[in-house]
């Protein structure tokens, strides 16, 4: 017993390191994600906009999917944190690659559009499934 409670000890200090490496790249992509979309989703979701909160949390799941699938994989912090990187960008691909098929997306949130709001965050997911089925490294 007390062999497995030493075993659980030791692995804590590489459970906290990926876990502070994963809170920094999500906060990471909400402020760049915030800054780089035409949308203040936070300005939004605090208004009540139903659709930005849906479009938001798909773009936070797409992006927290892969970087969950870097965490397991990793065999360093470095290797996690550039896995990481990779999976925001990717995300941001996947915003702007909508705007060329839904090019008033935006708006369209804006004025609380559930319809554009979802289909955001459907794709935001789909690509972050993706993403993180690729990261067989």
């Amino acid at each position: 017993m007390l062999e497995q409670i030493s075993l659980y000890m030791a692995g804590l200090p590489t459970f906290f390191s990926y876990f502070a490496i994963g809170g920094i790249l999500m906060l990471a992509c909400v402020t760049i994600y915030n800054r780089l979309t035409p949308l203040d989703e936070w300005a939004l979701i605090k208004q009540g906009d139903t659709a930005a909160a849906v479009a938001f949390s798909g773009s936070l799941l797409g992006f927290v999917i892969p970087l969950a699938s870097a965490i397991e994989n990793a065999q360093s912090n470095l290797e996690c944190a550039l896995w990481g990187l990779v999976a925001l960008v990717v995300q941001l691909v996947a915003f702007f690659t909508v705007r060329l098929f839904m090019p008033a997306v935006s708006e369209q949130i804006k004025k609380g559009d559930m319809a554009a709001g979802i289909v955001l965050a459907a794709i935001s997911l789909s690509v972050g499934i993706l993403n993180a089925a690729s990261m067989t490294f």
